[in-house]
């Protein structure tokens, strides 16, 4: 069954990686170009006293991460389409910069479309 794009849902907990600021949105925007994705622009927000939540939008759909370094943990998405890219390059790479020791990771197919139909 083929669909429109693949979605990673990953968790990860007990982080060794950075966990907050700018050093993440950087993680983010070289996991897009591993994966072979095109960045169109990216956004970051800190939160007070820490944490994050950013986001990279790609040509192929988007990355995103939420972080709660006074968790250790991270909450990440990644969202991909069509044949050139692979959101599991993606995730090897930002597993490999948060160094958990454990992980969820979830893969959705998105856009299921009868069999009739061109994709």
């Amino acid at each position: 069954m083929r669909g429109l794009g693949r979605h990673l849902v990953v968790e990860m907990y007990e982080c060794d990686g950075v966990l907050d600021g700018e050093e993440v949105m950087n993680y983010l925007e070289e996991a897009a170009k591993v994966s072979n994705a095109k960045v169109v622009k990216s956004f970051l927000h800190k939160f007070n006293p820490h944490g994050i939540s950013a986001v990279v939008v790609i040509e192929e759909s988007h990355l995103a991460v939420h972080t709660w370094p006074e968790y250790r943990f991270v909450a990440l998405d990644v969202f991909t389409c069509g044949d050139e890219t692979d959101p599991w390059r993606a995730y090897d790479y930002l597993r490999s910069k948060f160094k958990p020791k454990r992980v969820s990771v979830m893969e959705i197919t998105r856009g299921i479309l009868e069999e009739s139909a061109n994709i």
